[in-house]
C-alpha cells in the first residue's frame, strides 16, 4: 500500500467544546485505513499563557477514549510539541474512525498543526 504524508491545520481552537483536529479517513471503498501521527504542534497566539488538551476519541467507543495531554501550559507567544518523538497509530475500520480533538483554555488563542502518515 502507498503512504502519504499530510499536514492538517486547525486555527482558533475552541474553549467551549472539543475541536476535531484530525479524523482518520476511510480507505478506498470504505475499507480500513491507518494513520500514524508523527507530530502535533500547538501555538499560543495570545499575549497570555493558555492551556491545551489533546484527546483521542477512539473508534472502539467511549470506554477507550483517552487524553494524549491534559491542560498542558503554553506560555504567551510560544509553541508546544506534543509528540516529542513518539508516534501514535490511529485507525478507521471502514465504519468507525479515531479522531484527535483539542480544547484550549481561551477562545481563538491556539492554532494546531498535525503531521500524519496515512496508509492509502
Amino acid at each position: 500500500m502507498a503512504n502519504d504524508f499530510k499536514r492538517i491545520t486547525t486555527k482558533d481552537v475552541s474553549n467551549s467544546s472539543n475541536s476535531t483536529i484530525y479524523a482518520v479517513p476511510a480507505g478506498a471503498g470504505s475499507s480500513a485505513l491507518e494513520s500514524i501521527v508523527i507530530g502535533i504542534t500547538c501555538a499560543n497566539k495570545s499575549t497570555s499563557g493558555v492551556t491545551v488538551s489533546i484527546f483521542l476519541d477512539a473508534e472502539e467507543g467511549a470506554s477507550n477514549d483517552v487524553f494524549i495531554v491534559k491542560n498542558a501550559t503554553i506560555p504567551a507567544g510560544s509553541s508546544l510539541e506534543i509528540m516529542s518523538g513518539n508516534k501514535l497509530v490511529l485507525m478507521n475500520d471502514g465504519t468507525n474512525a479515531d479522531n484527535l480533538e483539542a480544547l484550549a483554555s481561551a477562545a481563538s488563542s491556539v492554532d494546531i498543526t498535525v503531521s500524519v502518515l496515512e496508509d492509502v
